[in-house]
């Protein structure tokens, strides 16, 4: 078979499944197109999930007839006058959006620059009309209709409206974050789906109500180089990645480098298959990162990706340090609803009493333990008193009761309240021998004692670690691991940074390793597993964070076995001495398995429990 030319409808047809890949992302680029042509309102109204119509409408320059005809062909943009493809200041820059848009849907799109003349263009399956005078007020509106009419195979791989619209939603959502003074609009077969207008806060929409209650601002800069945003504090997670909105220079982003920073950046605080809910924006110079990587451009790739790696984990760690004394809104929310589904109507004479053990654990008597009692007559609805009215037909409490509930409140308030408040209170009880029960001035707190003691633990050993303390153990047989070129290459670039560990790693042949010393904490470890899993990270995500993991892993593991364990009684001194440690260490709010150790009550909270509020 001769070898031609593919003629440029199949061209723009094939461009168009990279560029294209459902309705959300031609959403994107045309949303992104509004946004560079300076637009202060983008109007988003799709049909079918963006099968049969997709119309947005902005308000930004617009474009003249000349304009309107090249931007439907293939590489034509306005975006990069220069030229240089490291110095790009914009969302698009490749040419490609609308050209395949066209090529395999029914595409107009009507514009007004100025005080000028409104044109319209038609383009349908790549074939383009001619310009058209319309009417039209400043700006541009694209309306694309029957998309993927022209590649059925491709209309066959789309999803349902619902999971469509959902896609095409995110992507709004990225935008507004990222665009914080232009206004949003969303609508789906004529119904509202968002509309973040002026005044509007889109962080309650976006993430929830609940998101800046448990949220830690970050603001970190070195050189060039700064990380803004907002952070979850640990304790407030999700199930999946969903709810993390990433930016470069302004341009939303789905990086691996991002991800891999986030996950190392909270290993210590957040279990494994939780994720942390943020809205960063990193912004740096263009020559440092190159967006030109992928037609969809949600990828990039930064010319130091371990420098940009290590200062976002910093950024991170630094806002994670700034904790304080804080835990999850929800934590209390679902503490007040625990209290709220075990709380009953009060039981009838002969039903299990209550007497107070130590530390306040409270244990169930038999029935046959309770003294015998009067029988209570309940009074005729006739003769039920209202509050403020005449109290005579109350029963008074008896003298006996009195002291007894006199007795007991003494003994758990005898601790004397200091003239000054901490954070975490003063330990008043010890509930079940592992809860501490702790007051402050408008709040009560409930503090799981081993896992607080595990983070305290945690932490001093990490100290240990970084400050060599932990030393290097020799192999009484030394290991040697045979590498493939590639893993070879990868592990001799680190090397010198593995021996602050206390590795001792020499090369062994053409393309193997020897290990003559490891750290004493891995005495016990598969050496030559570890070795092969770090090379396969580097080789996979450019970052070596394996060894680091194993070490944290297996100090947290430590930690766990050599804290204090739930079932051990304490004195009020030893809670108290808890409590102050807690406030002192970094990250106390919860243990490193990602476990909340404290849980508080407010005052108004309380209140609420018992209706007095």
């Amino acid at each position: 078979m001769a070898v031609r030319y593919l003629d440029q409808t199949l061209i723009n047809q094939i461009a168009a499944g990279e560029v294209i890949e459902r309705p959300a992302s031609a959403i994107k680029e045309l949303v992104e197109n509004s946004i560079d042509a300076g637009a202060t309102r983008v109007d988003v109204m799709v049909r079918d999930g963006g099968r049969t119509l997709i119309s947005i409408t902005d308000n930004g320059s617009g474009m003249v007839r000349d304009d309107l005809l090249l931007c439907v062909e293939r590489h034509a943009t306005s975006k990069i006058p220069d030229g240089d493809l490291f110095n790009i200041r914009t969302l698009g820059f490749r040419g490609e959006a609308l050209p395949s848009i066209g090529s395999v849907s029914r595409l107009t799109i009507t514009t007004k620059k100025d005080q000028g003349e409104a044109w319209q263009l038609n383009v349908e399956g790549g074939a383009k009309g001619t310009p058209q005078p319309a009417s039209s007020p400043k700006g541009t509106r694209v309306e694309v209709r029957d998309l993927f009419y022209a590649t059925p195979a491709r209309l066959k791989f789309l999803k349902s409206p619902t999971t469509e619209l959902n896609h095409i939603t995110d992507i709004i959502y990225r935008q507004a974050l990222a665009n914080a003074d232009v206004e949003f609009t969303l609508r789906h077969d004529d119904r509202s789906i968002i509309n973040f207008t002026s005044g509007t806060d889109r962080f309650d929409g976006i993430l929830g109500k609940d998101f800046r209650a448990n949220a830690l601002t970050v603001d970190f800069q070195r050189e060039d180089s700064r990380l803004t945003g907002w952070i979850s504090i640990p304790t407030y997670n999700r199930s999946n990645s969903s709810d993390q909105y990433l930016f470069v220079n302004g341009r939303p982003v789905k990086d691996k480098l991002f991800a891999t920073a986030l996950k190392v950046a909270y290993q210590d605080v957040l279990a494994g298959n939780r994720y942390p809910c943020v809205s960063l924006f990193l912004e740096c110079s263009p020559e440092d990162v190159d967006i030109n990587v992928h037609p969809a451009k949600a990828e990039v790739r930064f010319r130091d990706p371990n420098l940009m790696r290590g200062f976002i984990i910093a950024g991170i760690r630094e806002a994670l340090k700034g904790m304080a004394s804080r835990t999850s809104t929800h934590l209390s929310d679902k503490a007040l609803m625990a209290f709220d589904s075990t709380l009953a109507p009060a039981a009838p004479f002969g039903s299990p009493t209550f007497s107070k053990g130590n530390y306040g654990d409270f244990q169930p008597q038999p029935q046959s333990q309770v003294p015998p009692q009067p029988k209570l007559s309940m009074p005729a609805r006739s003769s039920y008193t209202p509050l403020g009215e005449s109290r005579s037909s109350y029963m008074a409490p008896r003298p006996s009761i009195v002291a007894q509930t006199t007795a007991a409140v003494a003994e758990f308030t005898k601790a004397e309240q200091p003239h000054h408040d901490h954070p975490l209170g003063y330990a008043k009880a010890q509930v079940h021998e592992t809860y501490i029960v702790a007051e402050t001035t408008d709040a009560l707190v409930l503090v799981d004692q081993h896992a607080a003691h595990e983070r305290l633990v945690y932490e001093r050993m990490k100290h240990d670690l970084g400050s060599g303390m932990i030393k290097a153990q020799a192999l009484l047989i030394p290991t040697v691991i045979e590498l493939t070129i590639m893993q070879f290459k990868v592990l001799q670039d680190v090397l010198p940074d593995l021996n602050k560990y206390g590795f001792q790693i020499e090369s062994f042949g053409d393309q193997g390793i020897v290990v003559r010393e490891v750290p004493s904490l891995l005495n016990k470890c598969d050496i030559k597993q570890l070795m092969l899993d770090l090379a396969s990270e580097i080789l996979e995500r450019e970052t070596a964070t394996a060894v680091e993991v194993a070490l944290h892993e297996i100090l947290a593991d430590k930690a766990c076995k050599n804290s204090i364990r739930a079932g051990r009684r304490l004195n009020l001194d030893e809670m108290n001495a808890l409590l102050r440690e807690m406030e002192k260490t970094p990250l106390s709010n919860q243990c490193n398995h990602g476990r909340p150790t404290f849980i508080k009550l407010s005052k108004a909270d309380m209140e609420k429990l018992f209706e007095r509020a």
